[in-house]
């Protein structure tokens, strides 16, 4: 009866000391330590817009001239970006300052670059106010003189060449895009960089934000929000 008795204690004991230690264990082996519901709801304080309220603050304002960047806002150009480097600098990107690359992703790689769709439906709805578009790229100007863009944008969007001018390159420099966006008397213009936001500012013109895809070459990504400024949702593809 004793040895029975014995037997049951070190049972109970060696079952009491697994369960013990089994969220210890559990713990140390998780990969995936969980949020609360805090940390789900927290969101940044952000203005976001969406087409259709962008569309509502326009009501009864006449026919306007809208301005757009081009790379990572109507274009998600990173695939003819990616050729760019893999042909000129594979292990740097010093690509980005070879006037050949700049000649050839204007003349022809953006057929590899893919519309946006948040994009597409900003164009249809300015297109339906009757507003003229514009597209003024930080990209320098071909060599040549000689671009292929303005097409591919143009058929991309099934824009009507009434409503739509040629592409204008602006090049890179911090305030580039401000004079075309002021001459051209662009009242609203949308950008994915903090560049867009503060030269249209600079320019006289309403700034809205578009996200630039998560796995966009153009690094580091911007942040959305911190300069005020509206921000359309679900914009990054």
């Amino acid at each position: 009866m004793t040895k029975t008795k014995l037997l049951l204690s070190t049972l109970a004991l060696a079952i009491t000391s697994t369960v013990v230690s089994l969220p210890a264990q559990a713990e140390a082996n998780n990969i995936n330590p969980g949020v609360t519901i805090n940390q789900l709801s927290h969101r940044q304080p952000i203005h976001w817009v969406s087409v259709e309220q962008i569309a509502a603050s326009l009501k009864g304002k006449p026919p306007m001239n809208v301005g757009f960047d081009v790379d990572d806002t109507v274009l998600f150009s990173s695939p003819a970006f990616f050729h760019g480097k893999q042909v000129f600098s594979p292990n740097s990107n010093d690509y980005l300052k070879n006037p050949k690359f700049w000649d050839e992703v204007s003349n022809g790689w953006d057929k590899f670059s893919i519309p946006k769709e948040s994009a597409r439906a900003l164009i249809e709805m300015h297109l339906k106010r009757g507003d003229h578009i514009y597209f003024i790229t930080g990209r320098p100007k071909p060599s040549s003189g000689h671009e292929e863009l303005t097409e591919i944008i143009q058929k991309d969007f099934n824009i009507p060449a009434k409503q739509m001018s040629p592409v204008m390159f602006s090049g890179p420099s911090h305030g580039a895009k401000v004079s075309y966006i002021k001459d051209n008397h662009i009242k609203l213009y949308y950008g994915d960089s903090d560049g867009d936001i503060l030269d249209a500012r600079a320019a006289g013109a309403q700034a809205i934000r578009v996200l630039r895809p998560s796995n966009s070459t153009n690094r580091p990504m911007p942040h959305n929000g911190s300069l005020g400024e509206r921000v359309l949702v679900n914009s990054e593809y």
